[in-house]
Parts: C-alpha cells; sequence; structure tokens
C-alpha cells in the first residue's frame, strides 16, 4: 500500500476536500524505488479506470520524470470538490490503494486555474 504525505503540511488533502471549487485539478506526485514502477503503472491505470468512470471526471494525464528517477506527476481534471471528493472516498477507491506497491509515497494536492492578464486564463 503507498503511503500519503501531504505536499503542503499547513493545508493536506483531508481539509481540502471540505471546500467547494469548480472546476479543480488534483496534481499527486509519486515517488517510489525503481523496482516498484511497474507495480505503481498497474495500480495507477486501475485506478484511472474507476475514476473515468465518477460523475464529473474531465481527464487526468501521467507524467514519468525524465532520466533516471523514479517519480510521477498525476495531473487530473475534476468539475469540481464534491465529485473528486465522492470518488476519493468512495469505499471501491479506498480498497484499491492496497494495490500500490509499499515504497510508494503520494502527494496529492487540490488546485485551480489562476488567470494571468496576457498569459493565461482562469
Amino acid at each position: 500500500m503507498s503511503h500519503r504525505r501531504p505536499l503542503d503540511p499547513a493545508f493536506p488533502i483531508e481539509h481540502q476536500l471540505g471546500l467547494e471549487a469548480a472546476p479543480l485539478v488534483l496534481v499527486n506526485v509519486f515517488t517510489l524505488d525503481r523496482a516498484d514502477e511497474r507495480t505503481l503503472l498497474q495500480a495507477w491505470q486501475n485506478d484511472a479506470n474507476f475514476m473515468k468512470r465518477q460523475p464529473g471526471f474531465i481527464s487526468t494525464q501521467l507524467h514519468r520524470a525524465i532520466g533516471q528517477s523514479p517519480t510521477y506527476l498525476n495531473y487530473a481534471v475534476w468539475e469540481s470538490t464534491a465529485d473528486f471528493r465522492a470518488a476519493f472516498t468512495h469505499p471501491e477507491f479506498i480498497a484499491k490503494l492496497s494495490a500500490y506497491p509499499s515504497s510508494a509515497m503520494a502527494m496529492p494536492h487540490l488546485f485551480q486555474k489562476v488567470g494571468v492578464p496576457g498569459i493565461c486564463v482562469a
């Protein structure tokens, strides 16, 4: 089973789940032992297939760090915090966490787009 640590210890995902935001982005950084990469990829694929079937899911993309670093970043877009919270706390999803390798450390955090004039839109 993977372990979880907050990206921002002052405001972990458990606190973020209590806020209402729409739309939102989940960024989840995984670190793990290189020997466990295949197991992580299979567990993530199973989770992604579950999430794709949940109301409010928009998209997801997994990224791997370049070079020899076994670090991954998952970027998932959701219609709302309420939709993500329902999926993230669903008993079927929680049961799937045991498939992650014991060396995996997950650091999930929720974000919203920010508009910067002349650069990007919110």
